[in-house]
């Protein structure tokens, strides 16, 4: 049934700056309207509540669940070689459904409606959003020399995913793994298949040290310079991580229209060090958040990665104007829905936009007073406050109440799986 959402204060996005201020609106065909027509609503009541565009979460691994403070404290090669990648080779694809699922309870919890996913496991990312009912764009890690050699197997399982589970909400996206997994031929293939099928791409790139100087060992150029050379760089192309950069690089994805995801949790946790975000900015590269997996972050809390974000480049920039609630906030819903073909329908309020909707909680005592709507979202806001949220029109939590996920279901499993393999 079409929706009317009374009595909440709306966070508009216009000429680059979000505003709340409070008025109905309406929700009609899983469509945005600032007008009603004839028929029956479902009346909301939006009362102590601040009504904003879902957070996109632009690079996780939702499988990764079962790792959360699995691996902590340990250098980012033992952790993704010697305790991440053993265990996920004995994963059974079933189970990987239900980490999957926790993943997806965080999100919805935590206010995210859109994210960014590269997984292992064919079809299970899929299963589990499309039972949550959230809006994904969904990419089976790539791996190989050649699409039709050692690289056949993973990309035949993207394209039945993609055949499989295509539908207004998720969407599939070429992810070749990383440079030291796939070779430069492998990212020409993918480029190529990727402009044919008009699907967008996304690989992770400069995460570490030891990355960039083997790159330069084996190629004599750069990581970017490298996806440059192979046709990979376009402004199809998501970049997650982007910490070490070397000079040019920046200027280079810039002219390609290539954007960049950071992830300051997780690069931070690993030792890899902190993305040159002042650059980034200054050249005018579009710039998004991702919390990374759970084994490396350890939550999927959008929240928290846009607070970590804006006091950590604060501090390190002395200077306290420096990403403002607003910045991160359009990073977290505009640039990414820009990133993903989806301007104008996705990160925003408006007339005609995906009914992604988050309902905060006014009353927290976090956010209370409510001197600043717009401002306590980045300084205030921990994730808790999500009351409410909405996806193509539909309710997938009410009142903090899940309405899609089975969580005792999801817990039990999940608790089977962890003594299983961990």
């Amino acid at each position: 049934m079409n929706k009317k959402i009374i009595n909440g204060y709306v966070a508009e996005y216009e000429n680059g700056v979000f505003t709340a201020s409070k008025k109905d609106i309406y929700v009609i065909d899983g469509k945005i309207s600032y007008s009603g027509s004839s028929g029956e609503y479902e009346v909301i009541d939006a009362s102590d509540r601040l009504i904003m565009p879902g957070l996109i979460n632009m690079h996780t691994h939702a499988y990764m669940t079962l790792f959360r403070n699995y691996a902590d404290d340990v250098s980012f090669d033992e952790w993704l070689f010697k305790r991440i990648m053993p265990v996920e080779d004995r994963i059974e694809k079933e189970d990987a459904y239900w980490t999957n699922l926790l993943g997806m309870i965080e999100m919805i919890e935590t206010g995210t409606t859109c994210f960014s996913d590269m997984h292992m496991f064919e079809g299970q990312s899929c299963k589990a959003a499309n039972e949550a009912g959230l809006r994904a764009y969904i990419g089976r890690g790539l791996v190989g020399d050649d699409i039709g050699g050692d690289g056949a197997e993973r990309l035949a399982q993207a394209l039945r995913e993609r055949a499989e589970y295509e539908s207004d909400t998720i969407r599939f996206i070429l992810s070749p793994h990383a440079i030291y997994s796939c070779s430069e031929r492998f990212y020409s293939q993918v480029a190529e298949l990727a402009a044919r099928e008009g699907l967008l791409k996304q690989t992770h790139l400069s995460e570490s040290v030891f990355e960039v100087e083997s790159c330069y060992e084996k190629n004599g150029i750069s990581p970017v310079e490298l996806l440059d050379r192979a046709g990979f760089l376009d402004d199809k192309c998501i970049l997650a991580h982007c910490v070490q950069m070397r000079e040019g690089d920046i200027e280079l994805l810039k002219k390609r229209g290539a954007t960049v995801v950071t992830n300051p949790a997780s690069n931070a946790k690993l030792g890899n060090g902190i993305a040159p975000i002042p650059a980034f900015r200054e050249s005018g590269v579009n710039l998004c958040i991702g919390t990374d997996g759970t084994a490396s972050n350890n939550t999927l809390n959008m929240f928290r990665e846009m607070s970590l974000l804006s006091l950590m480049h604060k501090g390190a920039e002395r200077d306290c104007t420096f990403l403002s609630a607003n910045e991160v906030l359009t990073m977290a819903t505009v640039n990414a829905a820009k990133a993903l073909g989806m301007e104008g329908s996705l990160g925003i309020i408006s007339e005609g936009a995906c009914a992604d909707l988050i309902f905060l909680d006014l009353t927290a005592t976090s956010l209370f007073p409510n001197n600043d709507l717009i401002t306590s979202l980045c300084y205030s806001a921990n994730g808790s406050e999500v009351a409410s949220v909405m996806v193509n029109g539909k309710m997938l939590m009410k009142d903090r109440e899940l309405l899609t996920i089975d969580r005792e279901r999801v817990y039990s499993e999940v608790r089977r799986i962890a003594k299983k393999y961990l």
